[in-house]
């Protein structure tokens, strides 16, 4: 059986770790050691997995090693790894945002199979969405692994890294995005008169309910426009709606965010 360990036990790593035994992984299959050693313990307790007592413990008895730690903390943590990464030679696996391939390269030692991934806070809940992508040295049958690792925390596809800023600003700063315009929605809510909580839990379902929608037609060449097109009724409340949602500048509002968190995005593979 192919084994994971996870070097960094937070909430994103807990999350795959989760999905992954839920999906049918076997936990004595799975490695875990954190800064924290309680978080390991944790997931230790709660799962079945196993707890390294050191990294060098992950590197040395897993066939993946997932990087599941900050960008800023990574050249440290690899740094310390380097030589029994060379005697090991497992495949790397690096959730770090902003951290290319290339720069992974640089902080392991050469000829090593790595795997970038980026997934996103949504994988808390198992449904999340995330890239995946191999450098040369990555066999189709190892990325093949890892999209099933994510996968089972929600959606994961194969990207080329070219897009992995523009996905980073879809799928990684998309739900804080979300999460603003369902926090506006119920303020509005509120000062109309509703309470908070309900208003939330109204625009939130209407959300959700209004992606899955987007998604089911989608398969029969649907589209976000057509859907709001259908919705749209002459001279009802929702193209008013919608006109003033325009002239407010909703949609170039929405065009900057992207813009801005790809550009933040490419500044910090650039350091």
């Amino acid at each position: 059986m192919t084994s994971f360990g996870f070097i960094g036990a937070g909430n994103m790593a807990g999350a795959i770790v989760r999905g992954a035994v839920a999906a049918g992984s076997s936990p004595t299959d799975i490695v875990v050691t954190d800064v924290d050693p309680a978080a390991g313990e944790r997931l230790a307790a709660e799962l079945g997995v196993r707890v390294a007592a050191s990294n060098q413990d992950v590197v040395e008895t897993c066939d993946f090693v997932v990087l599941a730690v900050k960008p800023q903390v990574l050249p440290a943590v690899v740094g310390e790894l380097r030589e029994v990464f060379a005697d090991n030679r497992p495949v790397v696996v690096s959730i770090a945002a902003g951290q290319t391939i290339a720069r992974i390269e640089e902080l392991l030692p050469p000829g090593l199979a790595v795997i970038r991934v980026m997934p996103n806070v949504n994988a808390m809940i198992g449904q999340g969405m995330a890239a995946v992508c191999g450098n040369a040295r990555a066999t189709e049958d190892q990325v093949a692994r890892v999209v099933e690792l994510f996968s089972a925390v929600g959606q994961a596809i194969e990207l080329p890294e070219k897009h992995f800023s523009l996905f980073t600003a879809l799928a990684g700063s998309g739900p804080a995005f979300t999460f603003s315009f369902i926090e506006a929605l119920a303020s509005a809510a509120v000062n109309h008169g509703l309470p908070k909580p309900l208003a939330v839990r109204v625009a939130a379902q209407t959300v959700l309910g209004s992606a899955g929608l987007v998604l089911d037609r989608a398969e029969s060449g649907g589209t976000p426009a057509t859907l709001r097109d259908m919705v749209s009724s002459p001279g009802g409340t929702t193209i008013a709606g919608l006109l003033a949602a325009d002239d407010a500048g909703l949609s170039p509002a929405v065009v900057r965010a992207v813009d801005a968190a790809v550009a933040r995005d490419r500044d910090l593979g650039a350091m």
